[in-house]
């Protein structure tokens, strides 16, 4: 059937007009406002045919008729179907598998930062356990990163060439030193 043998000019005014009567029995019964909206919507029909869309309608749902008899026994569509699916998986494969080695190297980033950090939050715990000059230590509260203060971290530096300066007769602090590393205190 084309469009040329539907008389689409009496159609779409027999829409127009049941609408408009439609809109009149809302104005009786709810008032002016919701009649207003019917009667809008009930040009749509008009407009259409005047501005040409009822044809484009009718011809895009004609190609999307034959657009979809064509697969029910064409198997180059089906074949078509399959490999547009190949090619979508490939390319969430591709994404997934690059926020996952993303995500992979901010982790390495981070467990690294944090290795380096407990490095020398113990390194700082070990000298105030041996020197019994952190208030963690005192308290018996293990002395870590976050609670040696900001002047602390500065003066860690110091500690260390100070206590490399100093002489070679603390071999006793040296052992004690040797025993809480490998208990990893």
């Amino acid at each position: 059937m084309s469009y040329s043998s539907i008389p689409w000019l009496l159609l779409t005014a027999i829409l127009t007009a049941l609408g408009l009567v439609l809109s009149y029995g809302i104005l009786r019964r709810n008032g002016v406002r919701p009649a207003l909206r019917v009667a809008a919507v009930s040009l749509v029909p008009i407009a259409a045919y005047l501005t040409g869309a009822t044809e484009m309608l009718w011809k895009i749902g004609v190609a999307i008729g034959q657009f979809g008899t064509g697969f029910a026994f064409s198997t180059t569509k089906w074949v078509g179907i399959g490999v547009t699916g190949l090619a979508i998986a490939l390319f969430l494969a591709a994404g997934g598998r690059e926020a996952r080695r993303v995500a992979r190297d901010k982790r390495k980033a981070a467990r690294g930062r944090q290795d380096g950090e407990a490095g020398v939050a113990a390194a700082d715990g070990r000298r105030d356990a041996l020197t019994g000059s952190s208030a963690a230590a005192t308290r018996g509260v293990p002395a870590t990163r976050s609670a040696v203060p900001a002047t602390r971290k500065a003066e860690a530096p110091a500690k260390a060439s100070r206590k490399a300066a100093q002489p070679a007769d603390d071999d006793d602090l040296k052992d004690i030193e040797e025993i809480l590393r490998k208990r990893g205190i």
